[in-house]
């Protein structure tokens, strides 16, 4: 018997594992297929690829700006695909999962199909093999929400992506969350033309609402078409020709063609193979309930990462995974709440967001002052041809510490740290707002919009007569032309 049996060998399941090495209990390790996880084998790493793909054909439109003499790229698709698989490889080739596991001296047990729960201790493979534990851990990971509607099995989810030998003419996305804006986006730039559905009035509807607007008006301006506030998804009908026809309903039925439709309509954890219920652990919809401790209603089986649908992003599953593995080997004590998680997506133009949005801090009850600047006041922003973008500071007025920070524009993503580690450091915005951030960077917008902020509390010194012209600028240095 060991002390914890981890199911899933994903980021979290790969986590937990070595961490309960690492406090001196015995593991093991229990995947049904590949190592690895969703976000390495057919999430993350192979869109980012086709985002790198993506970003070349972008940049390469600026050639002639910059005085340099090119024939446009054309995408060769069926060679990027190659690519996103051949990067896969190296991922795995990198990380060595099973040595590094077996190393750690877990006991791995991979590609042994589904597991499920015999007793509250006791797991069985199919062909019968069974293993027991006095914890486990589950790191079962999610998949794509599949629709029930007539037709849907002419549609393809995130997963099924890699399957295309060649690239659509038309492409419908059924969903304007993050990976459905991704993909849009990313197909968007190859050439397709695309048609995005969602059931809210705007896309990005967890973000803040700035990033919804830049990115909504980003996407009319390359040609993706939205529609907006659709009620449901009716059915897909085959055409002659293989072509697809989504009918969907908003107000009458309405529908559109495609040569392939996508579905983002969620994800969730999986849990139909577990036999959950014979461990005694509750389910919330198609999630793991579990704690602040990431304990079960079975309190020595534990949870971890997608299959909890607490936060669903590998950053968040790593943390989650260690405060599981400590509180199953160590007894029940460390807590975590997800405050600070910086997250994003690979659009054009890409966004990041940290803590609340501005909606959010509101209805908290938080007395506020939000700074906004346009990418537009930035110098690296017109050096480089990238003016399209916004930053969103959000600050409390009685602390004056940053509640949240949203930034959509070029480098987004990486900008939203420097934000996120302030916050963890408790720092005060005019901390932020002093900081000597350098010269010329996309990281300067984020000290235009604290010097801005710190501007708008009245903690930095203006005469009377300079207040009374109702002009503060948002940079000193670095000005907007509009």
């Amino acid at each position: 018997m060991y002390d914890v049996i981890v199911i899933g060998g994903g980021p979290a399941g790969v986590t937990a594992a070595i961490r309960v090495r690492e406090l001196g209990a015995s593991a093991a390790l229990v995947e049904r297929g590949r190592m690895g996880g969703t976000c390495t084998n057919d999430g993350c790493v192979p869109t980012r690829v086709l985002a790198k793909a993506a970003r070349l054909i972008r940049d390469a439109q600026q050639f002639d700006e910059y005085g340099l003499v090119a024939q446009p790229p054309e995408l060769e698709f069926e060679r990027l695909m190659a690519r996103t698989q051949q990067v896969v490889y190296s991922m795995h080739e990198k990380k060595q999962l099973i040595n590094h596991l077996r190393q750690a001296r877990v006991e791995v047990y991979s590609e042994v199909g589904e597991a499920r729960f015999v007793d509250d201790h006791t797991i069985e493979f199919g062909d019968g093999q069974r293993l027991q534990a006095r914890k486990f851990i589950l790191c079962a990971g999610g998949r794509a929400r599949r629709l029930d509607f007539p037709g849907a099995e002419y549609a393809l989810t995130h997963s099924d992506i890699w399957s295309l030998k060649k690239l659509p003419r038309l492409l419908a996305v059924v969903g304007g969350a993050a990976t459905g804006c991704q993909l849009a986006s990313i197909f968007n730039a190859f050439g397709v033309q695309v048609t995005i559905l969602e059931r809210n009035q705007r896309l990005l509807g967890i973000e803040d609402e700035v990033v919804s607007q830049v990115i909504q008006r980003a996407f009319l301006q390359r040609g993706i078409q939205l529609i907006m506030g659709i009620e449901t998804v009716e059915r897909i009908e085959k055409r002659a020709d293989n072509h697809l026809a989504l009918i969907f309903r908003r107000g009458g039925e309405q529908e559109i063609e495609a040569d392939a439709i996508v579905l983002s309509a969620g994800w969730v954890g999986n849990l139909s193979s577990l036999n959950l219920p014979a461990a005694g652990v509750e389910t919330v919809g198609p999630y793991v309930r579990v704690d602040d401790f990431q304990r079960t209603s079975a309190p020595h089986i534990f949870a971890a990462g997608d299959i909890t649908g607490r936060m669903m992003l590998v950053q968040s599953a790593g943390y989650e995974a260690l405060t599981a593995a400590e509180n199953a080997v160590l007894g029940v004590g460390a807590r975590l709440q997800h405050q600070i998680v910086p997250h994003g997506g690979f659009t054009d133009p890409e966004y990041g967001g940290v803590g609340m949005t501005e909606a959010q801090a509101r209805a908290a009850g938080y007395e506020i002052t939000v700074g906004v600047t346009p990418y537009s006041d930035m110098d690296r922003a017109v050096i480089d041809g990238h003016p399209v973008g916004t930053c969103k500071l959000i600050v409390s007025n009685q602390t004056h510490r940053i509640l949240g920070a949203h930034v959509v524009g070029e480098q987004a993503l990486e900008i939203v740290h420097v934000a996120a580690a302030g916050m963890a450091a408790d720092m005060w915005v005019e901390q932020l707002a002093e900081l000597q951030i350098a010269y010329p960077t996309f990281t300067t917008i984020l000290g235009l919009a604290a010097r801005q902020v710190v501007r708008q509390l009245g903690v930095q010194p203006l005469s009377p007569e300079w207040r009374s012209l109702g002009y503060l600028p948002n940079a000193e240095w670095e000005v907007s032309s509009q």
